[in-house]
């Protein structure tokens, strides 16, 4: 299964989701945004060599965290140098090996923000409920629906209190799960690690196996 996380927008927290649902899933996590990586890094090979054809993606595939991380580099030498058009056999190629591929798509609607949708089988759409960020989702749903890319679920993140699931279900045309703001994430973060292994029983955490959960049976039953 190769399932793309993707946004209309940036800062929405569609890293934060692709590597907190990589971990429920078992997956392993591809940083896709070649210009703006934001996953977990670390010294050697990397995306940018993969799709240099430098390098391996399955040699590439960092295997010493709580989740098996293909990292991004973050220098512009190195973007220029990728062709993104080699995505599609790298990702194929990890499925293989993997099983399950979680992509953390480029935000926005930039050409290469659709490879991923292009390869997917389905994917996750992340948004928060202000209204320009609601916007661009309904332009990024657009482009998922033209190429393809089933909508498995929507993710409302920094959700408040009663967040407005119903309507955001009707604009976007799937279910919505809400993520809650949460202190809990940010200290992820900022350790690098899921949920999973900083607050496996935070309530947040919790949204992310059912989030895993529903988006494993939805891809068994296309």
């Amino acid at each position: 299964m190769i399932l793309a996380v993707t946004g209309g927008k940036g800062g929405v927290g569609k890293s934060t989701v692709a590597y907190n649902l990589a971990a429920e899933l078992g997956a392993v996590a591809v940083d896709a945004d070649l210009a703006m990586a934001d996953l977990p890094s670390a010294r050697g090979p990397d995306l940018h060599d993969v799709l240099a054809g430098r390098a391996d993606p399955v040699e590439a595939v960092r295997e010493d965290g709580p989740v098996d991380v293909l990292p991004c580099g973050r220098s512009l030498s190195g973007a220029r140098a990728a062709d993104p058009a080699r995505l599609a056999d790298a990702v194929a190629r990890m499925e293989r090996e993997y099983g399950t591929v979680v992509v953390d798509s480029l935000a926005g609607m930039r050409a290469d923000a659709g490879l991923p949708l292009y390869v997917a089988d389905a994917c996750v759409l992340v948004t928060t409920p202000d209204r320009a960020a609601l916007a661009d989702a309904v332009r990024i749903r657009a482009l998922a629906c033209r190429l393809d890319a089933g909508l498995a679920r929507v993710v409302l993140n920094r959700a408040g209190p009663d967040p407005p699931r119903e309507s955001v279900a009707d604009r976007l045309g799937a279910l919505v799960v809400a993520v809650p703001e949460s202190d809990v994430v940010a200290s992820a973060q900022a350790a690098g690690r899921p949920l999973a292994a900083t607050a496996p029983s935070s309530r947040v955490r919790d949204r992310f196996g059912k989030l895993a959960a529903a988006v494993h049976s939805d891809c068994r039953t296309r």
